[in-house]
């Protein structure tokens, strides 16, 4: 019984070192379901224990026999006085409580809080809180990109237009005038002599796209007619026509009136609320000079867009 007692107690500080170590691991998310497998590992080493020492006490003798050799029977005694008897191994193992001893065997101090901790928990739960209202203010938010759409295609039916779809990357512009002016029969090249390449060498225009080649015409006219639009910019001139020729910059108004006093036509751009915006040379460009372009704030992922627009398509 004493060795089973000292097995008992060593299993017990074994145990007492293994929840120490879990409950200093634990996080505030974590610690429920730690403490509840730490009460869980006592009542199993707790049941395990009363249990051998239930199955120890069961094999003392019953009948006064030993070794097969019947001795005089005893006088009878008060065996509940027993220390081995059941009713008494309780107070033994009750001794032997995870909760009421350290492994020290000294009374374990409190911990001082962790303000580190304490404060990245803070943290964390202010931004999940910031994440809930955003989101929740994200959902009460209006389709800015489906208003969009329903009102142009309203505008569209009412106007009787209809819409072709230009890819959207940064030529859109261009795109849409080019596909506006092959519809319109007007030649991409205007009657002014297009000024040489940046190498010297007159490049082979009517191979290019139609956007680079209406990009180059833009960039040209703003060239041969700097007092018209150096005022409005915000980089020297040259750094601003070499964006419109060689690179994908969006184009924007100084751009599209370029292009209309180039081509000689009046590009009205319908925007989703009803609005159409012209950009012409004047009273030189007939209604027969008119081109259609749908402009949109929301609907595509990169930003503005230009679509082509076409009658009784």
């Amino acid at each position: 019984m004493e060795e089973l007692q000292a097995t008992h107690r060593k299993e017990q500080r074994d145990l007492q070192a293994r929840i120490t170590q879990k409950k200093k691991s634990a996080t505030k998310k974590t610690r429920k379901g730690i403490n509840d497998e730490c009460d869980a590992l006592e009542r199993q080493l707790k049941e395990k224990q009363e249990r051998e020492l239930a199955e120890l006490a069961g094999e003392l003798p019953t009948d006064g026999t030993s070794n097969g050799v019947v001795e005089d029977e005893p006088e009878e005694k008060d065996v509940s006085s027993f220390p081995d008897h059941p009713n008494n191994i309780q107070k033994p193992l009750e001794s032997l409580s995870i909760s009421s001893s350290t492994p020290s065997g000294r009374s374990e101090k409190p911990r001082k809080p962790n303000r580190q901790k304490a404060r990245l928990a803070r943290r964390a739960a202010e931004q999940e809180a910031s994440a809930a209202q955003a989101a929740e203010e994200a959902a009460n938010l209006p389709d800015l990109r489906e208003q969009e759409r329903v009102a142009m295609l309203k505008e569209l039916q009412m106007r009787g237009l209809s819409e072709r779809e230009i890819r959207a990357d940064g030529h859109c512009l261009y795109s849409a005038v080019a596909d506006q002016l092959t519809g319109l029969g007007v030649a991409l090249e205007p009657s002014v002599a297009p000024a040489p390449a940046p190498n010297g060498v007159e490049e082979s225009r009517d191979k290019l796209p139609g956007y680079t080649r209406v990009r180059m015409v833009a960039s040209e006219f703003i060239s041969e007619h700097p007092d018209d639009f150096v005022p409005f910019l915000e980089e020297p001139l040259s750094e601003y026509v070499h964006k419109i020729r060689d690179t994908a910059e969006w184009g924007g108004q100084l751009e599209l009136l370029a292009l209309a006093r180039a081509y000689e036509v009046r590009i009205n751009i319908l925007q989703g609320d009803g609005r159409v915006v012209s950009v012409g040379p004047g009273e030189s460009a007939g209604d027969d000079r008119d081109i259609w372009l749908a402009y949109y704030r929301h609907r595509f992922g990169l930003g503005e867009h230009y679509n082509s627009l076409g009658k009784g398509q």
